[in-house]
């Protein structure tokens, strides 16, 4: 439920300002968009094929869909869509995705061998094979819905990690910080799992500073969540990374066993992971027209930009990645409502007045974007190991969670850069969150910012900046901003970067029938700019 008062304005900003900076993120995004309708990617087909049935691994370990698609590559035939060649499979040999994945993988089933097929007769049977999978996440949709009704905690929700390598473990690390008041679990992935080109499979228990994203791991945890839920009286969310060479295969298994939360950003791999840019942009497009459709709120990685970059010089490029993520966003059929667009308090706590310069970004962002259920990151790269000093600067950055009216609080930890948080610690930190929210619950409501004080000029000068930023990109484009090193201070090139060799374009008969019953492109705009600027958040 929506506890930010959309009426409420305290930074003086120039509304024009604002309407020009979503119109130059349009624009840099409508400059992309050519590319990413006219192509795909291997794990964009293999998400097609997760969502048609196909599921397991070979008897050496390997994902069915990725060999499904090996083989439509090896056979000239990935360019028309797996769908189209799989439903041709299916009406021809009236074997399930699952047994003809399983044909394919044994060497029974050849498909350059298929006969040809009227299309309608293509379309209507590939739509017949997409529908279960369609309203498998519709019915998880209404599930979490009626869930919800039931009970769920109050905005800032604290969101808080568990990162064992067992997903037993986190289980049991899940439940304890359930209890201790915990609304969002996030299980963090396994090092290096974004870098894979496939998805394991089945429970795992042996994970590197993280546990690895399967659809296994990610029933078990939802279960364990229901459960503590029940008995706490409240839904307790789950969030995983829809990111990665894996991103749509992530979104479609998150989908499916009602994950709440996914990061899922149009740049963070890019620019973190060194994934090419263009299997990237290809691959979020789809990765959250699935997340989209399922009711899962994203989250994008900004507030990780101030991690390799200065917060006082680079708070405007956070606030522009915003305005271009969200317009991607859009573009897939995600409303506003599901946009938890990222943001962090990383300015070094021994410059003077840092705290109001925190205020001013966190109420710039909540107020710029005032339906997104806004993700606010915790201190970490100032510090230090002390953690009597790691406490404090937690407990300052839960003051301006609740006094801007932040959606989704990242919580921080008092032995962060020590060690991976013991559940005491957790506890410890759960404990001083609930205090300062408990105690400032309605302050935000009673303050007001000075005219031309310290925080209305930081804030008004950010967003500036950040448009200034915006028409940069908007007359060089989006690739070359990147390649110059835009965001994070690091760059890129459009031909480097991990999974360029798994993009291609499509054919002139390329099928995906999700595309159409999933809806995007249009919807979610739509829904923004026809929406009022008031009401609760339905997701």
């Amino acid at each position: 439920m929506l506890t930010y008062p959309y009426q409420e304005r305290k930074l003086n900003l120039n509304p024009a300002l604002i309407d020009e900076a979503r119109t130059l993120a349009k624009e840099i995004v409508a400059e992309v968009k050519p590319f990413i309708i006219s192509h795909s990617t291997v794990s964009v087909e293999r998400a097609v094929l997760r969502l048609l049935g196909i599921d397991g691994v070979n008897s050496e370990g390997i994902p069915l869909p990725n060999l499904v698609v090996e083989h439509l590559q090896e056979e000239g035939l990935l360019a028309e869509g797996s769908a189209r060649t799989l439903t041709r499979a299916f009406i021809h040999y009236g074997k399930s995705p699952q047994s003809l994945a399983e044909g394919i993988e044994q060497g029974t089933i050849r498909l350059t061998e298929l006969p040809d097929f009227p299309e309608e007769v293509i379309e209507n049977t590939a739509r017949a094979l997409a529908l279960p999978a369609v309203a498998k996440i519709r019915a998880q949709r209404q599930a979490r819905r009626a869930m919800l009704a039931q009970g769920e905690g109050i905005e800032p929700y604290l969101y808080v990690i568990v990162a064992t390598g067992d997903i037993y473990e986190d289980v049991v690390q899940a439940r304890a910080a359930a209890r201790q008041g915990a609304d969002i679990i996030a299980v963090i992935r396994s090092t290096g799992q974004s870098l894979l080109d496939y998805v394991p499979y089945g429970p795992t228990t042996e994970g590197f500073g993280g546990t690895y994203a399967t659809q296994a791991n990610f029933r078990i945890m939802r279960a364990a969540l229901d459960e503590v839920g029940k008995e706490l009286g409240r839904y307790i969310r789950l969030t995983n990374y829809a990111s990665g060479l894996c991103m749509p295969e992530i979104a479609a298994m998150g989908a499916l066993e009602r994950l709440d939360v996914m990061l899922n950003d149009s740049m963070y791999g890019i620019i973190f992971r060194d994934i090419n840019m263009q299997r990237t942009f290809v691959d979020q497009y789809f990765s959250r027209m699935i997340n989209g459709f399922a009711g899962i709120i994203i989250n994008t990685g900004e507030d990780n930009y101030l991690t390799t970059a200065d917060a006082m010089e680079a708070a405007h490029t956070v606030l522009a990645s915003n305005f271009i993520n969200a317009e991607f966003a859009f573009l897939s059929g995600v409303p506003e409502e599901q946009q938890g667009l990222g943001h962090a308090m990383e300015i070094n706590p021994d410059v003077p007045d840092a705290f109001l310069y925190e205020m001013a970004q966190a109420q710039l962002v909540r107020e710029v974007f005032p339906r997104s259920p806004i993700k606010y990151m915790p201190p970490t790269k100032h510090m230090t190991g002390n953690i009597f000093r790691g406490h404090i600067q937690d407990a300052l950055f839960n003051v301006a969670s609740v006094l801007t009216g932040q959606s989704i609080h990242l919580l921080g930890m008092l032995t962060e850069a020590i060690h991976t948080p013991l559940i005491q610690d957790r506890a410890l930190s759960l404990e001083a969150a609930r205090l300062v929210f408990g105690v400032l619950r309605h302050m935000g409501e009673e303050i007001t910012f000075k005219a031309e004080g310290r925080i209305q000029k930081r804030a008004v000068e950010t967003l500036e900046k950040a448009v200034g930023m915006l028409r940069d990109i908007e007359k060089i484009g989006l690739f070359m901003a990147l390649e110059r090193g835009m965001f994070a201070d690091i760059s890129r090139s459009l031909e480097g970067g991990r999974g360029l060799d798994g993009v291609f374009a499509k054919g002139a008969d390329y099928l995906n029938p999700f595309i159409r019953l999933l809806g995007a492109e249009t919807e979610g705009r739509e829904a923004f700019e026809s929406s009022a600027m008031g009401g609760e958040r339905d997701v």
